[in-house]
């Protein structure tokens, strides 16, 4: 009888953690799981970060804001197949890829006003995009 009580306790045990745990986990980014507004969002804030100066006290804060942001973008829809034939997408896939290579080599220098001006007109024909559903 113990054995049998150990037993179903255990399985008891792994379908609540299994049905409640699962769910907080799959929501886990700061994202909301609808392309467009999660596109607008990393935009916003990613274009806030790269406006950075290297001796704004608030500096690490936001940058650490901005890779959390690009690694919850990149992991949410780099293998969703609805998004990945959108041009939107591919360019938007662009600046962020250049904005982290930027950020892991050169973590304490801002960002580079050529790569500024590049990365804010991808940002620009991504909305662009998004406004014509692409």
């Amino acid at each position: 009888m113990k054995r049998f009580l150990s037993r179903l306790m255990a399985i008891v045990c792994v379908v609540v953690i299994g049905l409640t745990g699962l769910s907080g986990a799959a929501n886990a980014d700061s994202l909301t799981g609808k392309y467009a507004d999660d596109v607008v969002d990393v935009i916003e804030v990613l274009s806030g970060a790269i406006d950075l100066t290297s001796d704004n006290p608030d500096r690490p804060k936001l940058l650490s804001e901005a890779r959390m942001k690009i690694n919850d973008f990149a992991s949410r829809y780099r293998r969703n197949g609805s998004v990945m034939k959108l041009s939107s997408f591919t360019t938007m896939r662009t600046a962020l890829n250049s904005l982290a290579g930027h950020y892991s080599s050169y973590p304490n220098r801002a960002v580079p006003d050529k790569m500024k001006a590049r990365i804010l007109d991808e940002f620009k024909q991504v909305r662009i995009s998004l406004n014509r559903g692409q």
